[in-house]
This record gives structure tokens, sequence and C-alpha cells, in this order.
């Protein structure tokens, strides 16, 4: 059943009303692939970012693996060692670009992302995934931005192990 989710302005009003709208696509839904790309979805309509998605560990292959998300063609595979995105994986760590210009060996999927932030999925103390926003705009990422992303990762991170 799809929702019509309604939003109000500012950034820290819009993600408190986006984690219960979140919850309710989330509940009874035990499919990832399902429940991450509703998740991408209502974060690119409600925030309207260049690119929002996911890249989930992929062991064997020693690399992150393109999942769900809005926007332009993405890279399909990333390595360890090069961009915003390995640097998460890597550390553990919410990395906040704000010139991806600026970022040794960043990866440009798209040459109109300016601006980045990368949160991983830690799961059981592992990164099982991570969550790439792109922005058109240098320096889009406020700290309520990061703050809210948390939040939704955080949610996401414990129903992860449900989901199949």
């Amino acid at each position: 059943m799809a929702h019509a989710i309604s939003l109000p302005e500012g950034i820290e009003p819009r993600f408190d009303a986006l984690l219960p709208a979140l919850r309710a696509l989330f509940e009874g839904e035990p499919d990832r692939t399902a429940n991450c790309a509703n998740a991408v979805a209502v974060l690119y309509d409600a925030f309207q970012w260049h690119w929002v998605g996911f890249y989930r560990v992929d062991a064997g292959r020693d690399c992150l693996v393109l999942g769900p998300f809005q926007g332009p063609v993405a890279c399909t595979r990333l390595h360890r060692g090069r961009g915003v995105c390995a640097a998460a994986w890597e550390t553990g760590q919410t990395v906040v670009v704000p010139d991806v210009e600026a970022f040794p060996g960043h990866v440009a999927c798209s040459a109109l992302s300016r601006s980045e932030v990368v949160l991983p999925v830690v799961v059981g103390g592992a990164v099982v995934a991570v969550l790439d926003v792109d922005a058109a705009e240098v320096d889009a990422f406020q700290p309520a931005h990061v703050a809210g992303l948390e939040r939704v990762v955080a949610e996401i991170a414990m129903r992860w192990p449900t989901w199949e």
C-alpha cells in the first residue's frame, strides 16, 4: 500500500515526521531491498537531494555493491581505499564531505555531485552497508541533516537482521 507523507518545513521537524512514516512503511515487511528502496525514496522526495542510495558490503568480493537508490545512474561497485563510501565502510564512521573535489580519491559517479555524506549501517559491530547521499551544491549538509540521517540509519540497522 502506498503512503502519502506530509512533511513540515525545517530540517529537524522534517526528520521528526519522517521517522514514524518510515517505521510504518517497514512494519510487517521482511524484505530488505523493499525497505531500503522505500527509505531512499522517502529521503529523496523529502529533501530533493541529487542522489540517495545504499551500497551493501559484498564480503565475498571485498567491495561495496549498489543497492536501492534514487537519482541518476550510479557506480555499481566501490572498492576499498577509494572514495567517501569506502572511507565510511572502513572506519565505521559517518563521513561528511562539504566539497567532493577536495576529497582525495573521490569517486565521481556523477559530475553533478558537489557534496556528500555517507553513513555506515552497523549491525553486530560490523558495517553491512552504507547510506550515501549526494547534493548538487557545495556544503549542502548541515549538522541537523547528519543527525537526522543518523537517526534513519539507526532505525534501519536495528531492523536489518530481521530483514531477508
